[in-house]
């Protein structure tokens, strides 16, 4: 067995493409318009082909995506959480849990999709202005 992706819905293709490829740094390997079912698939990896994501863009849904606590979270695993962090926080994404601990931390999506980011290796050591920052929000 071989794990293929994980799918999430999204409303607004422009602004979760900016988010997951322009921010979080994701790639698009493939997309796939279907006009007659009026939805588009894109399928984004790292820059090393791993963990694959589905946006699953349906053209004309009006639905409200809510999260369940049955879905946590995607996580990714960074070289240095601290400089990734402050990339996202300077291109406009909240950080809800910052990396006090220099080993982990959480943002969201543009539809509300937790994002786990996680230091490769052993946590950093704790700096500021991470260490003394609050949790915003929910992650």
């Amino acid at each position: 067995m071989k794990f293929l992706h994980t799918m999430v819905r999204i409303h607004d293709l422009d602004q979760s493409l900016d988010f997951y490829i322009n921010k979080l740094g994701l790639v698009e390997i493939r997309r796939r318009d279907v006009p007659e079912g009026k939805f588009t698939l894109i399928f984004l990896a790292t820059a090393k082909g791993e963990a694959e994501i589905e946006l699953t863009h349906n053209w004309d849904s009006k639905e409200e995506y809510t999260t369940g606590r049955n879905f946590g979270h995607l996580a990714f695993e960074v070289e240095d959480i601290y400089q990734t962090c402050q990339q996202l926080q300077a291109s406009g994404v909240i950080i809800n849990r910052p990396p006090r601990c220099g080993k982990m931390a959480f943002v969201k999506s543009p539809d509300n999709v937790s994002i786990e980011l996680l230091q490769k290796g052993p946590a950093l050591a704790p700096q500021e202005p991470w260490s003394s920052m609050k949790n915003i929000g929910s992650w």
